[in-house]
């Protein structure tokens, strides 16, 4: 399978169900099936060994360099040290406060189900980013990264918390996946992690509102995917993309937000601060993810085992109680007047 290629699923010919499997849930046999893996030849990843840090930071975020060179340059930076990664001073994107745009036009529902077809989704999850409103946000501030396992650890370590990620298999630090986000957390992990930030920093660490997540993905003109109008398989790690586990954050460069945010098409999901409501004017959406945790913290984002539909920036989804869920968060910070 080419780089730029999609990994190919079928129609789904039956919704989703708690019935099915994960794989099948993925399109995927129960058999094994050959996914998409990066291979580079011995001596040009001894070469890549031998470069500097900061050239390695520089491919691995470059949109013209093979993805192959990118994702290994991003392992060779989880264990030499990744510079863009530092637990006290996540960076940060300034967005601008305003009367911004969120949410789904109740007009283009239909359409949008259409464009989804072979996904065959529950109307009612489309429903639920209905209909589009206005919201006045203050200024600002939102990781370009969501929070890696390096990050988490270092929270761990300096605070005590006993619950470990669920990704980290018998509770085995990953360091060769450092600079990969975190994932399998509760919102309520999500949350003590920025509340202990804040404290360790003297700065308005939280996690973002709903609607400055969107707005930080989507940008002033209302893009249905970070990047722009059209889903484009390699600019987010999603299931169409075929590689089935995390990435380096930063890799897809290409599918940067008009805020200069990274991996909020794909990667892991997302906890947001708010629990789902319907929005103004909306109707209350009782999908089977309320049918089977009832109220529920929002997610924003798509992941590595979902599909596009989690990718549009519009899309509210949670927590739904099985591992192919794979959650995690990324920090906001308001800006002190």
């Amino acid at each position: 399978m080419g780089l730029e290629e999609h990994f190919h699923f079928p129609p789904f010919l039956e919704k989703a169900s708690p019935a099915l499997s994960d794989r099948a849930l993925l399109g995927l046999p129960e058999s094994f099936t050959p996914t998409r893996e990066f291979r580079l030849p011995a001596e040009e990843l001894r070469r890549l060994a031998q470069r500097p840090v900061e050239d390695l930071v520089a491919l691995l975020e470059s949109a013209d360099e093979p993805l192959a060179r990118r994702y290994h340059a991003g392992g060779l930076l989880a264990q030499f040290g990744d510079p863009r990664v530092d637990p006290l001073a996540p960076r940060m994107q300034d967005v601008p406060g305003g009367e911004v745009e969120i949410g789904l036009p109740a007009a283009a529902l239909d359409a949008t189900l259409a464009e989804l077809a072979d996904l065959n989704l529950d109307r009612q999850w489309i429903v639920k980013e209905t209909p589009r409103h206005r919201v006045r946000l203050a200024p600002y501030r939102i990781a370009r990264y969501p929070v890696t396992n390096l990050e988490y650890r270092a929270f761990l370590e300096d605070s005590g918390e006993p619950r470990l990620p669920d990704n980290w298999f018998l509770g085995r630090y990953p360091v060769e996946r450092a600079n990969h986000p975190v994932s399998g957390l509760r919102a309520e992990d999500a949350d003590r992690y920025a509340t202990w930030l804040a404290e360790k920093t003297g700065r308005a660490f939280r996690l973002p509102s709903e609607a400055e997540w969107e707005y930080a993905a989507a940008g002033p003109h209302n893009h249905e995917y970070p990047w722009g109008p059209r889903f484009l398989p390699d600019h987010a790690n999603t299931a169409e993309f075929g590689l089935f586990t995390s990435t380096p954050v930063g890799l897809f460069a290409r599918g940067a937000s008009p805020f200069g945010c990274l991996d909020m098409a794909g990667n892991v999901e997302e906890y947001v601060a708010d629990d789902y409501a319907p929005y103004p004017g909306g109707p209350v959406v009782t999908d089977d993810l309320v049918d089977a945790v009832g109220t529920h913290r929002v997610a924003r984002g798509g992941s590595f085992s979902r599909f596009r539909d989690l990718a549009r920036t519009t899309r509210r989804h949670g927590k739904f109680p099985r591992d192919i869920y794979v959650m995690g968060f990324r920090l906001a910070e308001s800006v002190r007047r």
